[in-house]
């Protein structure tokens, strides 16, 4: 980090981004600590931040604890995320809300015609899933900000899912995230990323 861009008022201490970006890890192997309810609130109430198109906020998190709750969700997950969804204290089922809209005239009210704006199921299905995303993003920091480690997965059957936890409702699930603590043999070595050079055009 520059020494220009850390004096900015808003610049966050380099300890903060390390910690969220540079020197996080994916998670793959969980220690047996618990992960507390205040984290699992806290989490939401950095998440809800997220910016969204028309503040649509079309995310729904399910989390999974127990047991019983696991073991409907295991047999899901493609054979080789088993162990580490087994292994995590928490897992969370990363769904979009395909009848968002029906939330817009009270997370939008100076445009109370915005529900119109998304009649067509496949736009909105489309918005749903584009904004959710966004927001599984920010999930995913948030939960680093509150001391855990992640592991979120797309190796699941999603019809499977959405069948098992969310039938009869408009949810459509897209992202498992292991939530825990991992253990020392828990994550790997992180592989190489591509240079600004690769990535960036500045015009």
């Amino acid at each position: 980090m520059s020494a220009t861009f850390a004096a900015h008022p808003r610049a966050i201490e380099p300890a903060a981004t390390n910690a969220l970006f540079r020197e996080a890890h994916t998670g793959y192997v969980f220690e047996d600590i618990p992960v507390t309810d205040d984290q699992l609130a806290e989490i939401y109430d950095l998440v809800k931040y997220a910016p969204t198109a028309m503040n649509t906020q079309p995310l729904r998190i399910t989390f999974i604890r127990s047991d019983e709750a696991k073991a409907r969700l295991l047999p899901l997950l493609f054979e080789p995320n088993r162990p580490k969804s087994a292994s995590a204290s928490v897992v969370a089922i990363l769904a979009a809300d395909t009848d968002f809209h029906e939330n817009l005239p009270r997370v939008l009210p100076q445009n109370q015609q915005a529900k119109d704006r998304f009649a067509d199921d496949a736009m909105r299905t489309a918005a749903a899933m584009s904004n959710a995303n966004i927001q599984a993003g920010y999930f995913i920091l948030a939960a680093r900000a509150v001391g855990l480690d992640v592991g979120p997965m797309g190796g699941f059957d999603l019809a499977g899912v959405d069948a098992e936890f969310f039938a009869g409702t408009a949810l459509k699930s897209f992202m498992v995230v292991n939530l825990g603590y991992a253990t020392p043999e828990g994550t790997f070595p992180r592989n190489p990323r591509l240079e600004h050079h690769e990535v960036v055009t500045t015009l």
